[in-house]
């Protein structure tokens, strides 16, 4: 395909244009996700391994499940794509880029992408889940994009902390929030831009990032190159990619995105009873604590004897305290043992030597946060299919 040189300078520009348009072009097989209606072609995009395609226009791209039982980072090539809008920034030149501040600020700031890198950097891994990760196997099923356990990926970030970019403006008194916005738009100029705002607390915590790099590399174009918002916790609508606005403003943003979007039950776990609709609702937040077995995949044929279970666990920034496995069903649990900490909002890495006599068995992981949590045995319903955290069950047969 094209490397980033060639895609940031322009050469062959029509072409990588319509490779990013066209998933009939790309489409090298297909793959058949775990649900109904799951057939998906197998997609190469410029800047990616084979991935499994939701829509091409604009690029929903999801992340072969295989490819987590590698390490708990996602390499970049790997990393799923989630677009709300279509018009995409193919044009932008890295060299003319500005981050713009503005609104309720003593010092507007026009930074240049050289200006951010001037600045002391740094680095936190974290987390990126899409809100609709694991949508297709809600039942009853819901609308939205359908997709499996993919739409998520696991990075080490670096770039500058928000809070020293808002500190270099200066925040005036009676600020409430800050709105991001980024160089995708939309086609039609009866779509909503894309935005999202968060609290000044939230802002200023000294976590949310701008990020220009990933895993040691520039941002993929499709992971936001040259800057996007790293939001460690809280699910991937906030994280805007192509960041090149930000705005303080003295009231709560009412844009679409975050008004009517995105929004969940305000109940008790933040579900109601499948197929009823939420009294009231708030805009999505932390990620739940969730947990995966990596090495094996449903449906699997596995050999008797000794094997080593592995997998991954995560939640919104307190961290895992336990992750059990069970190899019968749920009836006992094992304890296993936990990889290296990476930090709080990583993927947390577990395995477990388990012996498995010949016949069906259901393969069970849960997970418990630092804060006492744990994962549900039964789902959790809300209307937009978001914070699946069910404990994940796959079904073997040992012969």
């Amino acid at each position: 395909m094209f490397d980033r040189r060639d895609l940031l300078k322009g050469a062959g520009l029509a072409a990588i244009t319509a490779a990013l348009n066209s998933s009939k072009a790309l489409a090298l097989d297909t793959v058949t996700l775990p649900f109904a209606n799951g057939d998906r072609p197998l997609v190469k995009y410029p800047q990616k391994r084979p991935m499994i395609g939701l829509t091409a226009r604009p690029p929903q791209l999801e992340t072969p499940f295989a490819v987590f039982n590698d390490g708990p980072i996602t390499p970049n090539n790997a990393f799923f794509v989630r677009y709300h809008l279509s018009d995409l920034p193919y044009n932008l030149d890295p060299d003319k880029f500005t981050l713009e501040i503005k609104g309720k600020v003593d010092k507007p700031l026009k930074l240049s992408l050289k200006d951010i890198k001037k600045m002391k950097a740094s680095e936190i891994v974290a987390v990126n889940q899409c809100s609709g990760n694991s949508r297709g196997l809600v039942e009853p099923r819901v609308a939205g994009g359908q997709l499996a356990n993919g739409a998520m990926g696991n990075a080490r970030w670096r770039g500058v902390p928000l809070k020293a970019v808002l500190e270099m403006a200066g925040v005036q008194a009676g600020a409430k929030q800050v709105v991001f916005g980024g160089l995708d738009g939309p086609v039609s100029d009866k779509t909503p831009d894309f935005a999202k705002a968060l609290d000044l607390d939230h802002a200023t915590d000294g976590e949310v990032m701008l990020a220009y790099g990933m895993n040691g590399e520039d941002l993929p174009f499709l992971n936001g190159f040259p800057l996007r918002l790293i939001v460690p916790g809280y699910y991937g609508t906030y994280w805007v990619k192509h960041l090149n606005e930000i705005t303080v403003i003295d009231n709560v943003y009412d844009g679409f995105w975050m008004k009517s979007a995105y929004r969940i039950p305000d109940t008790p776990n933040n579900a109601i009873e499948p197929g009823t609709a939420p009294k009231a609702t708030i805009p999505i937040n932390r990620f739940t604590l969730r947990s995966f077995i990596t090495s094996v995949s449903d449906g699997a044929k596995l050999k008797a004897g000794g094997t080593t279970l592995r997998g991954i666990a995560f939640d919104g920034g307190k961290g895992i305290k336990e992750v059990a496995v069970s190899t019968d069903g749920g009836k006992t649990w094992t304890s296993a043992r936990l990889g290296k900490d990476i930090g709080k909002y990583s993927f947390r890495e577990w395995k477990l030597p388990v012996k498995l006599a010949a016949g069906s068995h259901e393969l069970k992981v849960r997970a418990t946060g630092n804060g006492g949590e744990t994962q549900p045995d039964t789902p959790r319903w809300n209307p937009a299919g978001y914070l699946r955290n069910v404990v994940e069950t796959v079904r073997v047969t040992v012969a």
